[in-house]
């Protein structure tokens, strides 16, 4: 394993006049995805190293899978002595099974109860291929994201580079395109996903029968509703910029938007990733702010990942600053 060099710190900084910021984890190699588990660990995709950690709730910080060498090796062994290339993010199933995306090996992997590594979907190497069949057999293109449905009966993944999000049942294996077309054009607001464009979906999250999707190329927030499959622009004219950081949602510019999250009350938290921004969007009343930027004094280097915990305490992986840290209200 690659050395790796990390602290647990408490240090208070500088954030927006409601939070406060600190950072739990550090040293860890570019930050990417930050996942919130069911018992209240805090885990980290490490892209530098190419592994997965976890902060448990007494601070140790713990290795769950990768070796720290870049590669495609270990299916069915330790998920600890396996290669990995590029972990973007990762999910946990009712059962405690963990999925994540490896983006640069175009592909799926699952590390169940035991510890054991298994790849779902995808094949280390990039195409568009394999709807209709087995996950087994299909072609991803840098795959950046995944969100699991409440049931854990559908994977869905943000397959970025093909423009399309993809999804994959669970129990059966099968694999299909639920959005886009590979088409490079926004979404229709208000119409049915299916056959339509997606331009860039980056970032996904699940809450109840909502599909959040932050589009990085598109530069704004949408929701699918996964019933009727109808689209929504909450937030994000499609442009790029930032403009004050506040004031209506739909008016609102993001520049390349990069996680999403939302809390059990509708409240919907974007990583601006190239503005240095962690965003507050409430739809309801089509407003948003900015919680953590540079106008706040927090210092930002290219954020990725989010999550919320059970406190609604709000993780980010702060990418390039090697650290995540921890937004939590005064």
């Amino acid at each position: 394993m690659k050395a790796l060099y990390y602290a647990l710190l408490f240090i208070p900084l500088v954030a927006g006049a409601e939070f406060v910021q600190d950072t739990p984890i550090s040293g860890v190699q570019q930050t990417f995805g930050v996942e919130c588990s069911p018992d209240g660990e805090i885990y980290v995709c490490s892209v530098g190293s190419h592994q997965i950690f976890k902060r448990s709730r007494d601070g140790r910080l713990a290795l769950v899978a990768g070796r720290g060498e870049m590669g495609y090796a270990g299916d069915g062994g330790p998920a600890t002595e396996a290669l990995l290339n590029e972990p973007y993010e990762l999910r946990f199933d009712r059962n405690g099974n963990m999925y994540f995306v490896e983006m640069r090996n175009h592909l799926i992997r699952m590390v169940d109860a035991d510890g054991r590594i298994h790849t779902l979907a995808g094949r280390p190497e990039e195409g568009f291929a394999g709807d209709g069949g087995k996950g087994e057999n299909a072609l991803f293109k840098r795959p950046h994201s995944i969100a699991l449905d409440e049931q854990s009966d559908w994977l869905y993944i943000a397959d970025i580079g093909n423009h399309r999000i993809r999804r994959l049942n669970v129990k059966t294996n099968h694999i299909e395109t639920f959005a886009g077309t590979g088409e490079k054009t926004l979404p229709l607001d208000g119409h049915r996903v299916t056959g339509k464009s997606m331009l860039g979906p980056r970032a996904l999250f699940i809450q109840g029968r909502t599909l959040w999707v932050a589009l990085r190329e598109g530069h704004s927030v949408w929701r699918i509703d996964l019933d009727s499959r109808i689209i929504k622009r909450v937030a994000g004219t499609g442009k790029k910029g930032f403009g004050s950081g506040e004031g209506s949602a739909l008016k609102a510019t993001f520049r390349g938007p990069k996680g999403i999250v939302a809390s059990p009350d509708g409240i919907v938290f974007v990583v601006d990733t190239e503005n240095q921004a962690i965003r507050r969007i409430n739809p309801l009343k089509d407003e948003i702010d900015s919680i953590a930027s540079p106008r706040t004094g927090a210092n930002l280097a290219r954020p990725h990942g989010i999550c919320l915990n059970a406190l609604g305490h709000v993780f980010v992986g702060d990418t390039n600053n090697h650290r995540v840290i921890r937004l939590r209200k005064k």
